[in-house]
């Protein structure tokens, strides 16, 4: 092994400099915006604005709830070769293990296929 560069018979090779892959961040944080409601000045506009975002948040909850009941259930399925029992399900959404038996049974009802009444 040679101990000196003159001894190496490998080629030197030039290190080149990393290619910059992103804009490197500015000194002053951009000011904090929730869906630009800040700078609308009109208290109605702002009023009708914030209402819509407030029910289009509760809606999307509530469909993000029914997911994590339909999820829980098919994790608890006694036909599964995995199932998980309530308290580990409550542990994994953190839930308290009667809410999570609540939500499984929830999820089941979604499951089922609906009857259509006439």
């Amino acid at each position: 092994m040679p101990d000196s560069p003159a001894e190496s018979t490998e080629p030197t090779r030039r290190v080149r400099p990393a290619q910059l892959l992103f804009e490197p961040q500015s000194a002053e944080p951009e000011p904090e915006r929730f869906f630009d409601l800040e700078s609308i000045e009109d208290p109605a506009e702002l009023l009708h604005r914030s209402t819509e975002l407030a029910l289009a948040f509760r809606a999307a909850a509530e469909r993000a709830t029914d997911f994590q009941a339909v999820a829980a259930a098919q994790l608890a399925d006694p036909r599964r070769f995995d199932a998980l029992s309530d308290a580990e399900i409550a542990v994994r959404a953190d839930w308290t293990p009667d809410y999570a038996a609540k939500m499984i049974e929830y999820g089941r009802t979604l499951l089922q296929p609906r009857r259509h009444e006439d």
